[in-house]
Formats: structure tokens, C-alpha cells, sequence
């Protein structure tokens, strides 16, 4: 019968000039305009599945759920996050919508292609309010989502501008003078109000408590502890140190750094100095870049260089692509952002994967000697520690200089003494006068 009305009013707009037909028009279309209002409310809620993560990785845990049934999201809003062995995984919002159900619990296994959550696609942000029913007479149309507050009263008035919080506290220091805090937990329990459970942070520690604490190991920290464990059991490791003047490149950073930074927006620290010379000295020592498959060695004009840093999850080592032919400045930016990466949990497998040759500096957290694990299947890793001021002797001369001990742990299927040697001893060279760099 509507859609008739409708054409029959449409047909009829050579009477449109008559009061009854414009009349008639205009509800027509209102009558259709709130039809087709409707209908797109009522959109078929999605399943958002677990993503594909990586050819490698075909679970996760999920760690947490961002958003609750009833919750609007906006699209690509993240709402859950898996954690995987390593990296952290976000799921988004396909579309704006609602949340309508979670399949899924805080700490399951998941896995790829398992239904996750469903929502509702739709605006985001706040919900719409409901349209007015236009057929009650205007004297009955009442806004029911502004009532008229009532009037105070005067008890109102006496606790105006007193909070809750002010009043608990009143409450606990009259507690405390007169010793009732004492007897709380019994009286909570008596009266069905039992206080909240204090944290492990909140628990008072007491003389003589043999407390402990079990902490289920995430992904990452369990991965970690198998790839270790790992290259103990396949490398034939072993670890040779030097000591390295810093002056020379400490008066170069201190010269350069603030130019650095005004120009380029990067803070020049030691490094970008360390790759480029381990870049260097990789060229002189193949081997130490190389890489055991099955009985070959493979060996790499390229350095794809693995920096280690210290996440709250664990130790991540995103990669430096072709560190061999960036400049300072090009290695710096790089580590830079990868490093930003790392501590916001966005690093992807991308990131991560491949690596030729891997720098670990333990001496940002004050260590001053370490024997690094090889990071399988790289040959070598060069560890950095703190710089010390020791005596040391220069042309006969007793004088203090900067020192670090620099450790490097190589395979010894693939490198002998003699290489792994002269390896430091390049790296000695290029770092204790940084312009042999440029001659290189």
C-alpha cells in the first residue's frame, strides 16, 4: 500500500499546488525515509577471525581484550592483542561498529583462522539517540533523557563539594584513633562487605616470610629460552676479548653530536660507530658473516646487521638491512626507530627475520664483562660493555683513558682463533681512530 501511496503522489505532481497533495507528498517520502533508516540499522553482525601472523607462527596467546560487548569502535581500532613466541600480534576492527559478543578469554591458545569476536558494523562513536515518535501529539513529546533534576535539599547543600574519597578518609583516620581498623576484615566479612584483596605490591612483607610467586612464561621468554638453549647445544662457542681506547671516539661524538642532532634529528652515540667498523672488519673476515646449512658454509657480501635490545618481554633483535653501505647518521636513524619499535611492541617478523652478524651492548646496564650467545645460524656476536677509566700505558707514560672490553663469541666450526682474533683486533684499529674509516 505505501509504495502505491508513493506513486500515486508522484504521479500526481501536477497537483502538487493543491494543499492535499503536497501534504500527501510530503509524508510519502517521510514515511520512506524513515523505512529506509531503519533497514540500515539492521546490518548482519561479523565474526573477526585470528589473523594470519606468519608462515611461521600458527598460535598464540591471547593476551588481552581491548574492548567489551557493547563497546563502539572506530575501523582498525585495535581490540585484542595475541602474543605469539615473537611478536605481538594486533587484531582491529574491519569497520566501525559495536562489539557484540567475545568468543575468545583472556590467556587461550588461539589459533589462526579461530573465531575470535563478532560485532555490528555501524557508526562508531557515541550511539545514536532514538528518533522521536512523531505521531504523539506535541503536548505528550517528552525528552526523557534530560528529567528536571530535583530541587536540593539541605542535607544536599551541607555535603555539596564533599566526595567520596573525602569521606573515606575522614572515616579511616577515625578509625585509626580509635583502633576499630584493627577488627575491619572481621567486621567486613561479618556483614557481607569484605574488603578488596590486596595486591601482591600492596602485602606488607613480614621478617622471616618465605613467600613465593609463580608467573606463567609468555611466549616470547619461552622461545627465547629454546633458541639459547639452542645454540649451546649446536656451536662449538667460544669467547676472545680486547680492550679499546675510547678518547678518540668519545672526542668525535662530543664534537659532532649536538651538529647531529640539529641537522639530522638523531642522537649520535657509539653505535653507529661499532656497526660501521664491525661492517668493516667483516669484510676482512668473511667467515665471521657466514652461516653453516647442512654441509655448506654460506658467505655473504652483505651485512644485515642484528642489534639486540631489551624489551619488558625479553631480548628482540631487529635487523639493520645492509648495514654496509650506510654512513653514521643512515645506521643511527635505523637502530633508532627499530629501537622505538621494540619498546611500543610493534616490531613484525619483517623486522626480525634474517641477520648475519648481531651486536649486543650490555654496557648501557653497567656491565663490564660478558660472554654473549651466538645467535643461530650467525657465526659470531660482538659484545659491548661499559667504559672504565684505568691506567694504562701510552709511549712509556702512565696516563687514565677510557677503556672497554669488547667480547666476541664466535663458532668455532667456522672460525679459528686466529680469525676471531683478528677480528677484535681490526675493530681495535678502526674504532681508536675513527678516520681509518673513511680510508677503508
Amino acid at each position: 500500500m505505501l509504495s502505491k501511496r508513493i506513486i500515486a503522489v508522484a504521479r500526481g505532481r501536477a497537483l502538487a499546488g493543491r494543499g492535499a497533495g503536497a501534504v500527501a507528498m510530503s509524508r510519502g517520502w517521510e514515511v520512506a525515509r524513515r523505512a529506509q533508516f531503519h533497514s540500515t540499522r539492521l546490518l548482519q553482525a561479523e565474526t573477526v577471525k585470528v589473523p594470519q601472523m606468519a608462515e611461521s607462527i600458527s598460535e598464540g596467546t591471547l593476551k588481552t581484550f581491548h574492548k567489551k560487548p557493547g563497546d563502539r569502535v572506530e575501523a582498525d581500532e585495535e581490540v585484542a592483542t595475541i602474543e605469539t613466541d615473537k611478536i605481538d600480534v594486533s587484531v582491529n576492527a574491519p569497520a566501525a561498529g559495536t562489539i557484540t559478543e567475545l568468543l575468545a578469554s583472556e590467556e587461550d591458545t588461539v589459533t589462526v583462522g579461530q573465531d575470535l569476536f563478532k560485532f555490528e558494523p555501524g557508526e562508531g562513536g557515541a550511539a545514536p539517540p532514538a528518533p522521536k515518535d512523531e505521531t504523539e501529539p506535541k503536548d505528550q513529546q517528552v525528552d526523557k533523557s534530560s528529567p528536571v533534576p530535583p530541587a536540593p535539599t539541605e542535607q544536599d547543600k551541607k555535603t555539596e563539594g564533599v566526595t567520596p574519597q573525602k569521606e573515606a578518609d575522614k572515616e579511616r583516620k577515625k578509625e585509626v584513633a580509635s583502633g576499630k581498623d584493627v577488627d575491619k576484615a572481621g567486621a567486613g566479612a561479618k556483614t557481607g562487605q569484605a574488603d578488596k584483596k590486596p595486591s601482591a605490591a600492596e602485602t606488607p612483607k613480614v621478617a622471616g616470610a618465605r613467600s613465593e610467586t609463580r608467573v606463567k612464561m609468555n611466549r616470547m621468554r619461552l622461545r627465547i629460552a629454546e633458541r639459547l638453549k639452542e645454540s649451546q647445544n649446536a656451536a662449538a662457542s667460544l669467547t676472545t676479548f680486547n680492550e679499546i681506547d675510547m678518547s678518540s671516539l668519545m672526542d668525535m661524538r662530543k664534537k659532532y653530536k649536538d651538529e647531529v642532532l640539529k641537522v639530522h634529528d638523531v642522537k649520535f652515540g657509539f653505535m653507529s660507530a661499532f656497526a660501521k667498523a664491525s661492517c668493516l672488519a667483516l669484510k676482512e673476515i668473511p667467515a665471521a658473516n657466514a652461516s653453516i646449512e647442512g654441509e655448506e658454509i654460506v658467505y655473504r657480501d652483505y651485512v644485515d646487521l642484528s642489534v639486540a635490545v631489551a624489551t619488558p618481554k625479553g631480548l628482540v633483535t631487529p635487523v639493520v638491512r645492509n648495514a654496509e653501505g650506510m654512513n653514521f647518521v643512515e645506521i643511527e636513524n635505523e637502530i633508532a626507530a627499530l629501537g622505538k619499535k621494540a619498546r611500543d611492541g610493534k616490531l613484525t617478523i619483517e623486522d626480525m627475520a634474517g641477520g648475519t652478524f648481531t651486536i649486543s651492548n650490555g654496557g648501557v646496564f653497567g656491565s663490564l664483562y660478558g660472554t654473549p650467545i651466538i645467535n643461530l645460524p650467525q657465526a659470531a656476536v660482538l659484545g659491548m660493555h661499559s667504559i672504565k677509566d684505568r691506567p694504562v700505558v701510552v709511549d712509556g707514560q702512565i696516563v687514565i683513558r677510557p677503556i672497554m672490553v669488547v667480547a666476541l663469541t664466535y663458532d668455532h666450526r667456522l672460525l679459528d682463533g686466529r680469525e676471531a682474533v683478528t677480528f677484535l683486533v681490526k675493530l681495535k684499529e678502526y674504532l681508536e681512530d675513527p678516520r681509518k674509516m673513511l680510508l677503508a
